[in-house]
């Protein structure tokens, strides 16, 4: 996601627990809610899935952290942000009641240029819906099928480059008006 938007000449930054996976100097390991108060002209929120997602709904009762998860994932809704953009997957009703913001929309990575089935929600502030650029046949549930592995949560959750291309393209063009 970084990486197109400084392609099309923005000052662009990734901030998570993890490094980058690229070595990028434009990328914050840490926690995020140290930058929440800062002005973005933009911000594309990822927060955690696991305890807001419908898939993740079986495990409630073993791990009850969804209210601290629904709290974050508000907490980044209202980051100090121009044009906000939070992406998540289809969530359960109880997240849905708490976060009491419903999504804007939904899009699929076969609308983007790439094969594959997965339904990602995205809630928008000041930000017009991702039109599709490359809407493609052979879709397949790749990611939903993973095996169990040590990564899986890694590869999961990865941003497919047509959406973030999309994303820079037609947010990147977007921002420069608001």
């Amino acid at each position: 996601m970084r990486e197109a938007f400084r392609a099309r000449g923005f000052d662009a930054w990734s901030c998570d627990l993890l490094p980058a996976d690229d070595g990028s100097p434009n990328h914050v390991q840490g926690d995020v809610r140290s930058l929440l108060r800062e002005r973005w002209d933009l911000a594309i929120m990822h927060p955690p899935c696991t305890r807001l997602t419908n898939s993740g709904v079986r495990w409630l009762n073993e791990r009850n952290l969804w209210d601290e998860a629904a709290e974050f994932f508000v907490e980044c809704l209202n980051v100090n942000a121009d044009c906000v953009a939070v992406e998540n997957p289809i969530q359960h009703k109880h997240a849905r009641e708490r976060i009491g913001v419903a999504y804007s929309q939904i899009i699929q990575p076969w609308q983007f240029g790439h094969g594959e089935t997965k339904a990602t929600c995205l809630w928008l502030k000041n930000l017009p819906k991702l039109k599709p650029t490359n809407i493609v046949d052979g879709r397949e549930g790749r990611i939903h099928k993973l095996p169990p592995s040590a990564d899986r949560w890694k590869i999961r959750s990865e941003t497919y480059q047509g959406i973030a291309d999309a994303m820079a393209e037609q947010w990147g063009w977007w921002i420069r008006f608001v």
